[in-house]
């Protein structure tokens, strides 16, 4: 229960923080401030900080998977079993509705501040785009996860933290403007029911491409692994 206790709180940490820079930067689902460059640079770094926050603080109780893709990824390369995995998904969503909670207590009655971080399609971005993007990125990022935290990096482990939230400021820089960057369906999920709308309509393309992408990396990374 501790480790399911920690992804919650992981998670929530995660959502709280990385889609509240977003809405307090008006990098929002609005698709009026994605070229915005203070914005996009700011919401990417602020993701990448809270997971390398959240990985020096919960990552020797539970790894620190905080995103249900990741899981998937732990599950399919046998780092993880099918139990923990459920468990930690379901923790995870938790820990995501929680953050968009509080999220959306602070900013429903605060003028200028409009959603709660939604991920949406960005403009002249079609819903196929979209879910390339997202299994794209998500497998680029599930991969550095899988290859920090292999054993047989030795010493490198030690700064895996650093090395996968540096990997999800970069995905975020490139994709915020094609989907708002998911990679993350725990992440999509809860923010969408919170602000209803397109990003609920085009949530599907948040879940499945993340799933998919980490399908695609666990692939990828038992074919390149080393033995030792």
């Amino acid at each position: 229960m501790k480790k399911y206790l920690a992804e919650a709180v992981g998670t929530m940490v995660l959502v709280l923080m990385g889609c509240g820079v977003a809405v307090s930067l008006n990098c929002s689902s609005d698709c009026s401030t994605v070229a915005n460059a203070a914005s996009v640079i700011g919401t990417a770094f602020a993701f990448g900080l809270a997971v390398v926050a959240m990985a020096y603080t919960i990552g020797g109780i539970s790894g620190c998977h905080i995103n249900p893709a990741i899981t998937l990824g732990c599950l399919l390369t046998g780092r993880i079993s099918g139990k923990d995995a459920a468990g930690y998904i379901c923790a995870q969503i938790v820990g995501a509705f929680i953050g968009s909670a509080i999220l959306f207590a602070l900013t429903s009655n605060v003028a200028g501040l409009d959603g709660t971080g939604a991920n949406d399609l960005q403009k002249g971005v079609t819903w196929l785009g979209g879910l390339i993007a997202e299994i794209v990125f998500t497998c680029v990022f599930v991969l550095v996860v899988l290859g920090a935290t292999s054993k047989t990096n030795g010493a490198t482990n030690n700064f895996a933290g650093l090395a996968i939230g540096l990997s999800l400021v970069l995905v975020h820089l490139v994709c915020i403007r094609y989907t708002g960057t998911s990679v993350n369906p725990a992440r999509s999920l809860a923010p969408a029911i919170f602000q209803q709308g397109t990003a609920l309509t085009n949530l599907w393309i948040f879940i499945v491409g993340p799933f998919v992408g980490a399908a695609l990396a666990a692939g990828i990374w038992k074919t390149v692994e080393p033995k030792k």
